[in-house]
């Protein structure tokens, strides 16, 4: 089966605010050895949309987000954002266009606050580089947003340490939220707090996505959470986006092995169902790319997978059958 195209969402009419092309990430390893974290990453992120990103630790998520947020410079390839180049060398009117725009929920809510800092000066840092000085308009702003993400005017007085996981990452988004960016990177914003809490920070980000209009790249490694919040997903594995689709079409219609493996380890609520489903484990050798060149193809309407033509014409047979 021929290749249709690179781009995962050729064809789309919905307006695209983030464009991810051919982009690479190396990372040097000693001894004149690289690490290639991203190879060749091509995918579109719509206005209004979660966009879903998973997999296992160390398959490029992270890398990714912080390499679209400039925290990180591109090996090679483009990110475009609102149509504009945000990728190659930055000037100073790019810089401030991504950090106007653009924001980021760091996974860790306690190594990612000051401890040497109140709640107050940490949220409103983002509005002082902004060149806002005035002093009551920062404490008014800074009071407004820790409202709305469920936390007390008067707690902007305190430091990070006085607070829950699950509030510290309420002072993360907040954070985040206080420049009024349209575009957020969620990287893995739950992973460190209780199951308990989780739930909490998922359903504040539903609610203030919804409120603020916001475009949300949220990252993760719980299926269970991501297929909750995400209008589509997309797969990584060791640098390689490996299957993209629709939330409900890629959990009702895996195709590539490697996201079959995930989604059979999701944990089933009940005891009697856990203990007797089938866990499925990737072996990337069954794969046979030096004789066959692999690409990123639509295999049915939106929903793209990695595959060789021989690869592909399994995957189409297979899913004739279900």
């Amino acid at each position: 089966m021929a290749e249709r195209s690179m781009n995962p969402d050729a064809g789309e009419s919905r307006e695209k605010i983030l464009e991810i092309k051919d982009l690479c990430m190396e990372f040097s390893s000693g001894k004149k050895q690289t690490v290639k974290a991203l190879n060749h990453v091509t995918f579109d992120v719509y206005k209004g949309e979660n966009f879903g990103l998973v997999g296992e630790s160390g398959c490029g998520k992270t890398t990714l987000g912080r390499t679209v947020i400039r925290l990180y410079n591109p090996t090679s390839g483009e990110i475009l954002f609102n149509g504009k180049n945000i990728s190659g060398k930055l000037t100073r009117a790019d810089r401030d266009y991504i950090t106007r725009n653009l924001a980021m929920i760091f996974q860790d809510p306690i190594s990612s606050l000051n401890p040497r800092m109140t709640v107050e000066e940490i949220i409103a840092e983002g509005l002082k580089t902004r060149g806002m000085k005035d002093r009551e308009a920062l404490r008014g702003e800074v009071a407004a947003i820790l409202n709305k993400v469920g936390l007390l005017a008067e707690h902007g007085s305190r430091y990070p340490h006085e607070f829950s996981g699950g509030q510290r990452q309420r002072i993360g988004i907040a954070r985040a939220l206080v420049v009024k960016p349209s575009f957020i990177i969620a990287d893995e914003p739950v992973s460190a707090l209780d199951v308990s809490i989780q739930a909490q920070v998922i359903n504040l980000l539903m609610d203030i996505k919804r409120e603020m209009d916001l475009t949300i790249l949220f990252i993760a490694h719980n299926l269970a959470v991501v297929k909750y919040f995400s209008d589509r997903i997309g797969v990584m594995y060791f640098g390689n986006m490996v299957e993209l689709a629709d939330a409900e079409e890629l959990y009702a219609h895996p195709v590539h092995p490697y996201t079959k493996s995930l989604l059979s380890a999701i944990p089933q609520p009940d005891p009697l169902s856990e203990r007797n489903k089938q866990r499925l484990y990737y072996d990337p050798s069954i794969h046979h790319y030096d004789s066959e060149k692999p690409g990123f193809r639509e295999i049915r309407p939106g929903h793209f997978v990695y595959a060789s033509d021989s690869e592909m014409e399994q995957y189409v047979k297979e899913l004739e059958t279900r």
